[in-house]
C-alpha cells in the first residue's frame, strides 16, 4: 500500500447533506481507543475474528494486538517495509508481506509468532489475502505489477511462489469471489482487473470511472458488489463483479486507504478523519453515516463476530511551514488503534 496521505477537507455542501442522511441513522460510534505506542509507522490491520486479534504491519515489525484490552501478544520483527498480514488459522500459520528489497513473504507461527521461514517474492510486495475457496494465499507486487500465489501449507524455508501473473497494471489491493476469481485494483491504470485462478490469465479491466486511483477493495460475495474506494475523484464507486457495470459512486473523504464490507454495510476510511458508512437501500446506495476519526486512520480491519471496526493512527506533529502537501510525521510512541462500533 502506498504511503500517500492527504488532508483535503470536503466540501461543506457535502458534508451538510451526508450530516443530514446521518441523523437519520446513526448508530457507529468510537468505542475506545488502545494505546500502543512503539516504533514505526502502519500499514494493514487484518482481524483474527475468532480470537480477536488484530495484525498491524508497523515498517519493520508486525504486532499482535489484543482487540479487547490493547494488550501486546505478539512482535515479530525482522522485515524491511512490511505492509499486510494474512491468516490461515486452519493451519495455524501467518503470512507477512515484506515489500523492502528484492521482496519476501515471512511465514509465522499463530500459536507462538515465531518466523517459519522466509519465502523469496517479488518487490514492493503489498496486499495479501487468503482465498479458502481456492485455498491459495494471494499477494500482489505494486513495482512489477503482478499477482502472486502458493499454498498456505508450503514448505517455509524451501518453498516457492507459483509462477506469478501479469495484472497489466501497478496492484493495490485485492478481494475473491469464492468461484475462482480474484479482483484488484490497478491504480496507474483507475481499473479493476479480473483474474481467472484456474487458467492464471486477467479476463477482463474494467474502469473504476467515475472514480479514480482506486485502492481500497471490498467484496459483498452474496450481492456480487465491489466496493472501491478511489484517491481522485474521491469516490466509493460501487461495480458489479457480473459485468463490471458501475451501480453506485459516492463522495467521500480524502486519503482513503480501505474499504470493507460487512452485514449489509460498506465502509471507507479515509486519512482526513472520516470514516464513511454506506448500505443499499431498494436498489440505491447512500453514505448513511460519517464517523469522526483521528487523522491517519486511513487503513481498518473488522472483527465479523462483534462488527468492531479497528483502525490503526498515531498523533501527529505539525506540518512544517510552507509544505502543507508533506504527509505529516507521527509523534514518537503515540501510535493507536481506535474501536468504532455500534
Amino acid at each position: 500500500m502506498k504511503k500517500t496521505f492527504a488532508s483535503i477537507a470536503t466540501s461543506a455542501v457535502f458534508v451538510l447533506a451526508c450530516s443530514l442522511s446521518a441523523s437519520a441513522q446513526a448508530g457507529f460510534t468510537v468505542k475506545q481507543t488502545l494505546h500502543i505506542g512503539g516504533e514505526g509507522a502502519w500499514d494493514y490491520l487484518t482481524v483474527d475474528a475468532t480470537t480477536h486479534r488484530l495484525f498491524v504491519t508497523r515498517s519493520t515489525h508486525t504486532m499482535v494486538i489484543d482487540g479487547v484490552s490493547g494488550k501486546t501478544l505478539g512482535d515479530m520483527p525482522g522485515q524491511k517495509h512490511s505492509h499486510g498480514t494474512a491468516i490461515v488459522p486452519a493451519i495455524g500459520r501467518g503470512f507477512i508481506t515484506d515489500g523492502g528489497g528484492d521482496g519476501a513473504i515471512v511465514v509465522f507461527d499463530l500459536k507462538t509468532y515465531a518466523t517459519l521461514g522466509t519465502l523469496a517474492a517479488m518487490p514492493d510486495s503489498d496486499g495479501i489475502i487468503y482465498d479458502p475457496a481456492a485455498n491459495l494465499v494471494l499477494a500482489v507486487s505494486g513495482d512489477k505489477n503482478l499477482l502472486m500465489t502458493f499454498k498456505p501449507d508450503i514448505d517455509p524455508v524451501h518453498g516457492k511462489i507459483d509462477p506469478p501473473i501479469d495484472l497489466g497494471g501497478a496492484p493495490e489491493y485485492l478481494a475473491y469471489d469464492d468461484a475462482g476469481k480474484v479482483y484488484v485494483n490497478l491504480e496507474d491504470k483507475d481499473m479493476v482487473a479480473v483474474v481467472d485462478l484456474k487458467s492464471r490469465k486477467v479476463v477482463a479491466r474494467w474502469p473504476v470511472a467515475p472514480g479514480g486511483h482506486p485502492v481500497g477493495l471490498a467484496i459483498d460475495r452474496k450481492t456480487h458488489r465491489l466496493f472501491i474506494g478511489c484517491r481522485n475523484p474521491q469516490k466509493l464507486v460501487v461495480m458489479s463483479t457480473d459485468d463490471g457495470k458501475i451501480l453506485a459512486d459516492l463522495p467521500i473523504g480524502a486519503g482513503v486507504d480501505a474499504t470493507k464490507f460487512h452485514a449489509g454495510k460498506a465502509f471507507a476510511s479515509c486519512g482526513d478523519g472520516q470514516l464513511f458508512v454506506a448500505s443499499e437501500k431498494d436498489g440505491k446506495f447512500t453514505v448513511d453515516q460519517i464517523v469522526k476519526t483521528p487523522n491517519g486512520a486511513r487503513t481498518m480491519g473488522i472483527d465479523d463476530s462483534t462488527f468492531s471496526v479497528y483502525l490503526p493512527t498515531a498523533e501527529f506533529e505539525p506540518a512544517p511551514a510552507g509544505v502543507a502537501s508533506k504527509r505529516p510525521r507521527p509523534k514518537p510512541d503515540t501510535f493507536m488503534i481506535v474501536q468504532v462500533g455500534q
